[in-house]
């Protein structure tokens, strides 16, 4: 074959071979074609990726001029050889630096003074040496600041390697230990370690204290959650007093703790848990304090005595209420901060535990984002928090929690003579079918009219409680420059209007979501903010799920959608207690099992609802080692579609072979990603730079 029948070969789209599989489920007979594609050791199945691999780059061919303008445009933007915040704890200032042409961060700490010489604890750029891919999971420095523990994924399948360097002599402890998690204690004698191991669901269900310089094969295992709807987590309280174990399904919580002095010692339980009850601990004195949904869909604030903290003890600080959400607390030696949220904005609180005396941190712009910054010590008045928007970059305060006095560390530098007073953030509503209010944050360049004409991207997620925040994006930029309008859909299932919209987005309330979504695009284009013929989305994981179930139930409302790693194929997988994850997302979707959940969920599952009709242009993209949404979901979601839909828009699949649900791990790889998504969306909305 001749290298022009090559190419003319690569774009057409592959010829997927259909092996029917049956499904029988209450009576139901599912059958699916592309069922084969969970065998990774089947050659046909690696092919069939690569062949869809390959398509996709001659398919986007035309617009490899265009990619490399948008990551040059991107990359220009960047500060590649910068410098985070430092943050004190004990006698140290610890911090994070890039350097130009390097893809990762560089690990560093100054003893006694932010001018002291530089100490490097940790090269990330020298463990990727070789790796295709690389991600730094747990960083913790023992309490004698001599001994740092870290842990590295380097296939994206969020196994994690433990390894325990000695900062002195720069060289590692005989032992690592395979197949943990993303969470790791100190005991306060330097030479304990409790951390997790996941089992072969990718579940970290078990706990083991390791004593430092000693062979693996003899730590203690503390404890093994049988229960597959458990994950299990180690921590430690910023009093640094005690070693807390959480075990969490997705609506149920059990905390245990021990006391950091005595490592060896046995974990006391707060409270066994009870089903729908959820709750979080911190530490202060002689209390904890008790986050609690208990009679509480919004949650309150409790405190209990160390001594006897069992639920019985619980006295009330903060009581429930119907319009605001706690969402966390953060104790210090006078102080308490209480993360909160209120008409989907979030706020902070800061209490005076000597006085009571309150207020709140005020911010300044209609639309926002602000979270805890490193806050490792607990006897300070300083608080660090981060504050971002849609056209404030990532920035981050100091604040004196008696002054009242806040201080800009730093706001991450934009290159190229940003001015944020060219781009407007707003928060507009639009009106779901049963009359519920939604939320959009919405951002533009000055000088956007609302005709109908702007080309928009409207993105979402919409589930497991989590707040979508606006948040400020150098690369966006890129689209903005161009015209293009960006909005995020607040829908329910996630968070942003307290507990409530979260459970009204969930189990047999699913829909909810996807109709938000849809109410939200409908309302974009009837306000002449873009119109159908001109209305991108995008959505990962379950915001891919959100995506797939959109585009089936109104095609004709988007012009190109955006599906990463997208949880498409519900009910089959739900049902496949194999799969890492399944039995805990009972609890966010049901359990399928149950004719009801079963019949419900199959009414919206993207994959089992494609059908032959007209569908919008489509990218859609997989990790081959993902293990929270498995490959074969998108590359069946995408052989069905290419086997039913009857338009000519582009279907596009687009596998990384060497990663997991995060995509490329390197910043300039991740670039390179966005270039390429950026790059479809204005090939179909016809904004690509003309070439000569």
């Amino acid at each position: 074959m001749n290298q022009n029948n090559q190419y003319a070969a690569k774009m057409s789209p592959p010829i997927v071979e259909k092996y029917p599989h049956e499904f029988i489920c209450h009576g139901d007979l599912r059958i699916d074609n592309y069922f084969w594609m969970r065998d990774r050791s089947n050659p046909k199945v690696i092919a069939y990726l690569e062949a869809e691999n390959a398509h996709t780059q001659a398919m986007m061919q035309h617009t490899a001029l265009e990619q490399t303008t948008l990551y040059e445009e991107m990359l220009s933007r960047i500060q590649e050889t910068d410098l985070s915040v430092p943050y004190r704890k004990g006698d140290f200032y610890y911090y994070s630096r890039t350097e130009e042409g390097k893809a990762y961060s560089i690990h560093c700490r100054k003893k006694g003074s932010i001018d002291a010489a530089e100490e490097v604890l940790l090269n990330e750029n020298e463990l990727a040496q070789g790796q295709e891919y690389f991600r730094l999971g747990v960083f913790q420095i023992s309490p004698n600041n001599q001994i740092l523990a870290y842990a590295v994924d380097t296939n994206g399948s969020e196994q994690y390697t433990l390894f325990f360097l000695d900062l002195n002599s720069r060289k590692l402890y005989s032992e690592s230990i395979a197949d943990t998690y993303y969470s790791l204690a100190w005991g306060n004698d330097s030479k304990t370690v409790f951390y997790t191991k996941v089992d072969s669901l990718n579940r970290p269900f078990q706990l083991f204290r390791h004593a430092l310089g000693t062979d693996s094969e003899s730590d203690v295992l503390i404890h093994h959650e049988q229960d597959e709807a458990y994950f299990l987590g180690v921590s430690k309280t910023r009093s640094e007093a005690y070693i807390l174990m959480s075990l969490g399904s997705k609506v149920t919580s059990e905390v245990h703790y021990l006391d950091a002095n005595n490592p060896t010692g046995s974990f006391q339980v707060i409270h066994s848990r009870t089903k729908g009850l959820e709750y979080e601990v911190e530490h202060h004195g002689s209390d904890f304090y008790i986050v609690t949904n208990d009679e509480a869909i919004n949650f309150k604030l409790m405190k209990t005595p160390v001594e006897s903290p069992s639920k019985e003890n619980w006295q009330p600080v903060i009581p429930h209420r119907e319009d605001v959400m706690i969402s966390s607390v953060s104790a210090f030696l006078d102080h308490l901060v209480i993360y909160e949220r209120e008409a989907g904005l979030p706020m902070v609180r800061v209490r005076k535990l000597s006085t009571n005396d309150e207020h709140r941190i005020t911010f300044p712009e209609p639309t926002y984002s602000v979270s805890p910054g490193k806050n490792p010590e607990f006897n300070t008045t300083n608080l660090r928090f981060n504050y971002t928007s849609f056209v404030t970059p990532e920035s981050v305060f100091d604040y004196d929690m008696e002054t009242k006095k806040r201080e800009l560390k730093k706001e991450t530098e934009v290159k190229g003579g940003y001015d944020r007073t060219q781009y407007t953030s707003d928060r507009i509503m639009a009106t779901a079918a049963d009359g519920v209010e939604i939320p959009i944050s919405i951002v533009y360049k000055n000088g956007i009219e609302k005709n109908g004409s702007n080309p928009l991207l409207l993105t979402g997620y919409g589930s497991y409680g989590v707040n979508y925040p606006p948040y400020f994006s150098p690369n966006r930029l890129s689209l903005l420059d161009r015209g293009v309008v960006i909005a995020i859909a607040h829908i329910r299932g996630g968070g942003e209007m307290g507990r409530k919209w979260y459970e009204d987005g969930k189990f047999l309330n699913k829909k909810n979501t996807f109709t938000d979504f849809i109410a939200c695009a409908e309302h974009l284009i009837n306000q002449k903010w873009t119109s159908s013929d001109r209305l991108a989305i995008s959505g990962g994981s379950a915001g891919g799920l959100l995506i797939g179930a959109v585009i089936n139930m109104r095609p004709d409302l988007f012009k190109a959608a955006i599906a990463h790693v997208p949880f498409v194929d519900v009910v089959t997988t739900i049902l496949d207690t194999s799969i890492p994850l399944t039995v805990l997302e009972w609890e966010e979707w049901g359990n399928p099992n149950d004719k009801i959940y079963y019949d419900y969920m199959k009414s919206y599952s993207p994959y089992d609802n494609v059908e032959a009709k007209d569908y919008p242009n489509l990218l859609v993209t997989a990790g081959l080692n993902d293990p929270r949404v498995k490959y074969w979901e998108p590359a069946k979601w995408t052989a069905k579609l290419r086997e039913l839909k009857t338009d000519d828009n582009i279907l596009l699949l687009k596998t990384n072979m060497g990663a997991g649900h995060g995509g490329a791990s390197g910043r300039y790889e991740k670039l390179k990603e966005v270039a390429f998504e950026y790059a479809f969306l204005l090939d179909r909305w016809g904004l690509m730079e003309p070439r000569s």
